[in-house]
């Protein structure tokens, strides 16, 4: 009976996080702002963001999400505004690499989100190893960052030097797709025929 119980319950995190996985593939971003800060040698500095976004009557579905990850915090989506969206935000270094990054190692996008993810991974890691504090290092991250979420294509700074800013909504950032959007049991059932593919091979 226990041997019973300890597989139910793992199996039930296993559908939590495949949940979560599918709920992000469609309405969360892996996201490198590149911010103007004159205290830092370069004058700009590079700012790894993961975050979600979902309608102020569905924040359940946030708050089950920053429980699961154990980092972050809930905001609103749109400050000043009529909007009531929500979004959860995790930027603490540390919590993307411990919390954020793992999970989504174990549980890999099925859009091609899954390659933003990989290249903020990439990026997060070589802040943590400190190669954006050397000029080269920083122009090959910020160029890595202006890859992401579209190939820069997205709005920047009237100056035209790429500076994207982090406190603009999500969904002025990058813009909602909600016709693409991947459901949570889709990813699932998708990750399952992969699995049974691979043991056909």
């Amino acid at each position: 009976m226990c041997s019973e119980n300890v597989s139910s319950a793992v199996n039930q995190q296993e559908r939590l996080d495949a949940y979560i996985a599918g709920y992000v593939d469609g309405e969360g971003s892996f996201h490198v702002a590149i911010q103007r800060n004159p205290s830092t040698k370069m004058k700009l500095q590079l700012v790894p963001e993961f975050h979600v976004s979902q309608n102020a009557e569905r924040r359940q579905v946030l708050d089950l999400i920053k429980l699961r990850l154990a980092c972050g915090r809930i905001q609103e989506n749109h400050r000043a505004s009529s909007d009531t969206s929500m979004v959860f935000v995790v930027r603490n270094r540390d919590d993307l690499i411990l919390k954020v990054i793992p999970f989504f190692e174990r549980q890999p996008l099925l859009s091609s989100k899954q390659q933003d993810f990989l290249k903020f991974a990439s990026i997060v890691q070589a802040m943590a190893e400190g190669k954006h504090l050397s000029p080269e290092g920083f122009q090959s991250l910020k160029d890595q960052a202006l890859s992401m979420n579209g190939g820069g294509r997205y709005p920047k700074s009237a100056s035209g030097g790429g500076i994207q800013n982090p406190q603009r909504p999500y969904a002025e950032r990058v813009g909602r797709r909600e016709d693409m959007v991947r459901s949570a049991w889709r990813h699932a059932e998708s990750r399952r025929n992969v699995v049974t593919r691979h043991d056909r091979n």
